[in-house]
């Protein structure tokens, strides 16, 4: 594979092809673990991600890249493969976490800013040796009757910008990933409401990267879709949802960003499917839509697969699963009849 940003960032959004965030922290991966009340050890973790990375259908065909933990990009297999390689096989690109979590942002109640600025260069370098050629860091922006403030959505717009310059710098594509929340203590704001936020906030990261000197080539968008907060009374239909997220990204997105990678963000795993597909339906977009999803790909593997290991197939079968249905929606052609046929 070629090793310059561009290249890397249109493998990474082949058409019908998207990114597993495999990414999950310690703390996240033990909740999903005690839903299936399987004690979070190291070898538990490698043997869920090496389940997903050897299901050969969903990775070669429908699995552009896959996001790494620390721990994951120097995990070796149960037969010493390192992890990293099972995913080069695959011709998925390798990719990293680099943030260090969201934390309260000092004077502002309830608000947080991304951290993990410190040391990243290193880090980044670091990296880079272990296989990774992307990486990603993700900015919480929460809707309340107070929030977001100005100075939220600066910090993260910043620390974002920041974030990408030196991931360029180390040959490395960031993703950007500024995540309006559509849950929360209050989320009970309007569709209308998330548009608004999510126009302020994308508009705020350009600006930053623009300062930055980030290559707009040589990056992905990772939002989120336009959406009403889970406690909100009134639930926008799945085509509202596909028009004013595409209302909003072609009055945010440059065209020469080369492709948007949404993250599903609490959505069920089909409305995550389905946005998405009747957003590319509508074709004649500058970038290329996929998906970057997390638990919207494993959850039903996750459940079927319950730490056994006679279940790995039928795991590999549901993740399969999941991951062709958000390939259709990469291509604009997912329905609710294909979703049942391959059920």
């Amino acid at each position: 594979m070629s090793e310059r940003l561009e290249d890397i960032a249109a493998a990474m959004v082949r058409d019908g092809q998207g990114i597993l965030a495999a990414d999950e922290s310690s703390g996240t991966i033990k909740k999903r673990f005690d839903q299936i009340g399987l004690e979070s050890t190291e070898d538990a973790r490698r043997d869920y991600r090496e389940m997903m990375f050897r299901a050969d259908e969903a990775m070669k065909n429908y699995i552009s890249g896959v996001i790494l933990y620390d721990e994951t990009i120097r995990q070796k297999a149960a037969d010493g493969t390192p992890l990293v390689d099972l995913l080069k096989a695959a011709d998925a690109v390798p990719g990293i976490k680099v943030d260090m979590g969201a934390k309260p942002l000092a004077l502002q109640s309830g608000e947080k800013v991304t951290e993990g600025l410190d040391g990243l260069r290193e880090r980044l370098n670091e990296y880079y040796k272990l296989g990774a050629r992307f990486a990603k860091w993700r900015a919480v922006i929460e809707i309340s009757a107070s929030t977001p403030s100005h100075n939220a959505i600066h910090a993260n717009a910043h620390a974002l910008a920041r974030y990408a310059a030196l991931c360029q710098e180390a040959g490395i594509v960031p993703i950007v990933e500024p995540e309006v929340l559509m849950d929360g203590p209050e989320a009970s704001h309007t569709i209308e409401r998330c548009f608004d936020v999510t126009k302020w906030t994308l508009n705020s990261v350009f600006d930053e990267l623009y300062y930055a000197n980030v290559s707009l080539e040589g990056m992905i968008l990772k939002p989120n879709m336009v959406i009403a907060g889970q406690k909100c009374p009134t639930q926008a239909p799945a085509e509202q949802v596909a028009e004013m997220t595409l209302t909003c990204l072609k009055q945010c997105v440059p065209s020469a960003v080369p492709g948007i990678a949404f993250l599903s963000g609490g959505q069920s795993d089909e409305d995550a499917t389905k946005h998405l597909s009747l957003m590319n339906a509508q074709g004649g977009l500058p970038w290329k839509l996929t998906f970057s999803y997390g638990r919207a790909l494993q959850q039903a593997a996750l459940k079927v697969w319950g730490g056994k290991t006679e279940n790995v197939a039928a795991a590999q079968r549901a993740f399969t699963h999941r991951a062709k249905m958000n390939s259709l929606a990469a291509l604009g052609t997912w329905s609710d009849a294909a979703e049942r046929a391959a059920a």
